[in-house]
């Protein structure tokens, strides 16, 4: 056994913005306040979507596991970077670490496939809305359902074993403010062209196979809505998957810009700020957009907030 193959790592410590002092004092101020819209928005979704019988139908069904699982995904690499700010120690150990890396590939994993399945929820509903409520039953939702967490969770768990597992030659400070994958692997010393292309093939399966399915999908979903003869009808389409597809867009921008770039182009610094608008701007935008843009929405809050009994008692005009 090579002396490289001897070395332990009992704990990392993370570089993260520590470089730009002022700047890390900034960034730490406005991550604190987006993670907590993020986990009361998503919170709200959630509970909306539970409470209201109204919301029981599949597209509000897996917009309540893509808020679920953004709360995990913010929370696991965010909580720990808060958690160090303040107490100003960037460390975090070796299984804590794995930990992090494996939610993070999990969930950020799950809510590519769960996107995409989202996206062919919206196009049953629009070119066959007959046969809609037989094609996407709570059975087929569940284990669409299933299906995306499962996946999700398997390839992170083989990303994350694949990286872990190679010898790290002493090396354990991270420039990143999260165990990042692909932060981590930086800190390894023998040949990694086997991982990086294991990494390549699910990054492929994950993000642009799922993208083209969903530009696929919008387009026939583009077609049928041009056809729609009412003003109305054709508005309240439009609206749901406008708001659908600018999720689409901030997520799948973000992740394809980090996961497959060519290797030529490699600034850490860049991917810690980009890494912020998918770990932070994206969770925290998801019900912001949906429920903005979805009038559903509003009338299911409306609808709670004069069935609270506080509220009608500030408010006894609604009675």
């Amino acid at each position: 056994m090579t002396e490289t193959n001897c070395t332990i790592i009992s704990n990392f410590i993370f570089l993260g913005f520590s470089h730009y002092p002022k700047v890390e004092v900034i960034i730490f101020a406005l991550c604190l306040l987006m993670y907590l819209i993020t986990l009361l928005g998503n919170i709200i979704l959630i509970s909306v979507s539970i409470l209201d019988s109204h919301l029981h139908t599949p597209m509000y069904f897996f917009l309540s596991n893509l808020s679920f699982l953004d709360i995990w995904y913010t929370s696991s690499a965010l909580t720990p970077m808060l958690a160090n700010v303040v107490t100003k120690k960037n460390t975090i150990s070796f299984s804590g670490c794995a930990v992090q890396m494996y939610l993070s590939l999990a969930m950020g994993s799950t809510e590519c496939v769960l996107l995409s399945m989202m996206a062919y929820d919206r196009y049953v509903a629009i070119c066959s809305p007959l046969r809609y409520p037989i094609i996407m039953n709570k059975s087929i939702c569940a284990h669409i359902a299933a299906g995306s967490w499962v996946t999700g969770s398997l390839t992170a768990l083989v990303e994350t074993i694949s990286v872990l597992q190679l010898p790290l030659c002493g090396k354990n400070i991270i420039n990143h403010f999260t165990c990042e994958i692909l932060a981590v692997l930086k800190l390894v010393c023998v040949d990694t062209s086997m991982v990086e292309l294991l990494m390549l093939v699910i990054s492929t399966l994950l993000l642009p196979v799922p993208m083209l399915l969903i530009c696929v999908s919008y387009a026939f979903i583009l077609s049928n809505i041009l056809r729609i003869s009412s003003v109305d009808g054709r508005s309240k389409a439009f609206s749901t998957c406008a708001a659908h597809l600018t999720v689409v867009i901030l997520f799948y921008g973000t992740a394809l810009s980090m996961y497959l770039k060519p290797s030529a182009v490699d600034s850490q610094e860049i991917d810690k700020f980009m890494a912020l608008l998918y770990v932070v701007l994206t969770p925290m935008l998801n019900p912001i957009i949906y429920s903005l843009r979805n009038k559903e929405v509003k009338m299911a809050v409306k609808r709670l907030l004069v069935r609270n009994p506080l509220y009608v008692l500030f408010h006894p005009s609604s009675k």
